[in-house]
């Protein structure tokens, strides 16, 4: 075990070539871009930082508090992390995607990039030395008696004042928490909720998997077989028979050499993205990446830049800039996004990555078992050769009505996979039932693919009742995720529980699952749906929403 150990812990030697950079250097010396101020201090950074938020924040410049938190000013993890990719390119180096958590502020942000650069040049110039011990008692501790109760006590805790404030403006709405309100029952076109029959547009069991009685059964019969739990990491003693077979099914079924399962979705992109890439390479990924993605870049410690929604060029035109100061480097996309419901051009993102060396991922979570002839997903849907694309992911949770995730492409990735992501070596292995029931799945959908071609008519034909009516729908087209987007977040979540009166359960979206001024309801459509029930749904909201 001491070779795994070495392996999975970073403990081996590092490898030939390979630059070792010293802990504490964020910033590698590479040239800074044309853009690049000629002359950097604290009052050229602050403006560039006041400029950067006021057009992030859409207000005027001279409103930007300097001294005031960034937390405080509502920028979301995605608006945070493209700063820090933005000041990378302006300033010439590489910078943590961190930044901004770690100086919570323009004036410890400018003071500290200041101070960077200034000693940076001197670096350069200085041979390293070993950094000085410091001994216990020559570090003067302060006094426990002067440290608020908000750094250990964590109900004191700002983040969590905060998350009470927002809770009590809903509660302020009169209608009761929104939020955890349990689902009795199978959830399928309708939900039951205290003891109501709704009409249910908020789950993504898009093909009508979960509580299908072949996939039941398969489930039942697995529990029986081999009891509720694999009982170990896969590595050691976790393997099950049905493990294998779901994911030769899955490669088989994508196109792609093989597959390995993680026992969750989030953890399934966190992990390898985490485990893929390091600190000297770069991930680019979609501005409106799901949350997975970007805790996985984080993760990683490898710079990060976000590229315009869906704007291939954009992305071009970036890696043409950057990809010569890397090693590795990723591009990250979805199949279907899952707050707006549209699709990237995926031929066009072969184009540049191939163009440029670089790895093409792609989250199926929303797209599995919902675009193309046969469910096969984008891939499918746009006709490209499944192996154009190293890293194909996946969810178990919605089309295949379990839980989990899957990473599906080359052999080689799939081994490395295995013996080395932290998400898999250190984690129990999927549960019997999980696999069994999603095995099953895909074999009704292979066997049934009139489901997509329902799925997909009656998604068109919601989308085109609501566009009808004037409802905003945003970017959605050719899938059964559709946003109808409201603005404002306390009146999104009203429409919401005023169409539960009505007998319709739609769940809401607002900062900062959303940006600013977006927040919406968010309709999942599903085979199961009737036209009537759309019909209904549709006018209703409209009638709703017309009363706000």
């Amino acid at each position: 075990m001491t070779l795994f150990n070495e392996v999975w812990n970073g403990n081996g030697k590092p490898k030939e070539g390979r630059q070792v950079v010293k802990l504490g250097s964020n910033c590698l010396s590479f040239s800074a871009n044309n853009s690049s101020p000629g002359a950097i201090n604290a009052a050229t950074i602050s403006a560039w930082l006041i400029d950067k938020v006021s057009n992030i924040l859409e207000i005027e410049p001279n409103l930007i508090e300097t001294d005031k938190d960034f937390v405080d000013y509502d920028l979301d993890s995605v608006e945070a992390v493209n700063l820090s990719g933005e000041l990378e390119t302006w300033l010439g180096c590489r910078l943590s995607p961190t930044l901004l958590w770690d100086y919570p502020n323009i004036d410890a942000l400018a003071n500290y990039l200041a101070e960077y650069k200034a000693s940076q040049a001197t670096d350069a110039s200085t041979p390293a030395t070993e950094a000085k011990l410091v001994s216990l008692n020559q570090i003067t501790l302060p006094n426990s008696k002067t440290i608020p109760e908000k750094y250990y006590k964590f109900e004191q805790t700002e983040e969590y004042q905060a998350l009470k404030l927002k809770l009590q403006q809903i509660d302020e709405l009169g209608q009761g928490n929104p939020f955890f309100v349990p689902q009795e029952g199978i959830v399928k076109d309708t939900t039951i909720v205290n003891g109501r029959e709704l009409i249910n547009f908020a789950t993504y069991n898009y093909i009508g998997m979960c509580g299908h009685p072949q996939v039941s059964q398969a489930a039942t019969e697995a529990i029986l077989q081999y009891g509720t739990s694999a009982g170990a990491s896969r590595l050691i003693s976790g393997e099950k028979p049905l493990h294998r077979q779901l994911e030769q099914e899955i490669a088989s079924f994508l196109g792609t050499e093989a597959s390995i399962l993680y026992v969750g979705g989030h953890a399934t992109n966190v992990s390898t993205i985490g485990h893929l890439l390091g600190k000297n390479d770069l991930v680019v990924y979609d501005a409106l990446s799901h949350n997975s993605i970007l805790q996985g870049c984080f993760l990683s410690g490898a710079s990060l830049v976000a590229f315009p929604h869906n704007d291939w060029e954009k992305l071009a035109q970036i890696l043409a800039e950057r990809r010569h100061r890397y090693e590795k480097v990723l591009i990250a996309i979805e199949g279907v996004y899952s707050t707006d419901g549209d699709l990237p051009n995926l031929p066009k993102f072969i184009e540049v990555k191939q163009r440029h060396h670089a790895w093409l991922m792609v989250d199926e979570a929303h797209s599995l078992g919902v675009l193309g002839k046969t469910g096969r997903g984008i891939g499918e849907h746009f006709g490209v050769n499944p192996q154009d694309v190293e890293i194909w992911m996946g969810t178990l949770s919605k089309s295949l009505a379990s839980c989990g995730g899957y990473i599906a492409g080359s052999q080689a990735l799939v081994e490395y996979l295995k013996y080395t992501s932290p998400g898999f070596v250190f984690s129990v292995g999927m549960s019997p039932a999980n696999a069994a029931a999603s095995l099953a799945a895909l074999k009704v959908l292979q066997a049934e693919p009139e489901r997509v071609t329902k799925l997909q008519r009656q998604s068109k034909l919601f989308l085109e009742l609501a566009k009808a009516k004037g409802l905003n729908t945003g970017m959605s087209e050719d899938s059964p995720v559709v946003p109808i987007i409201v603005g404002n977040s306390l009146k999104s979540i009203k429409l919401s529980q005023n169409l539960a009166k009505r007998g319709i359960n739609v769940p809401f979206m607002i900062y900062p699952s959303v940006p600013h001024n977006q927040a919406r309801l968010r309709c999942f459509i599903t085979s199961n749906h009737t036209e009537e029930q759309i019909s209904y749904t549709v006018n209703t909201i409209s009638e709703e929403l017309a009363k706000l």
